[in-house]
């Protein structure tokens, strides 16, 4: 966030209200989160969103497996 927003944005435009900046902010999470894809490690060109939602469900099943477990040892 620092690098990616912070560094350029400050560089760009002068702020005069925190309101201001909490916008460009929003705007910024938003393209970054559910636009902009990404390469990392997970994401394999999809956004942190997609990979986020398609791997809900297993954490969900995961959890649940390990709330089993436990029940089971009791």
């Amino acid at each position: 966030m620092q690098d990616e927003f912070y560094a350029v944005t400050l560089r760009k435009k002068m702020y005069h209200d925190l309101a201001s900046l909490q916008t460009d902010l929003d705007d910024w999470i938003n393209h970054y989160n559910e636009e902009r894809p990404h390469s990392g490690r997970y994401c394999f060109g999809k956004t942190p969103m997609q990979t986020f939602m398609e791997s809900r469900n297993l954490a969900v099943e995961k959890m649940l497996n390990k709330a089993l477990e436990v029940v089971e040892i009791i």
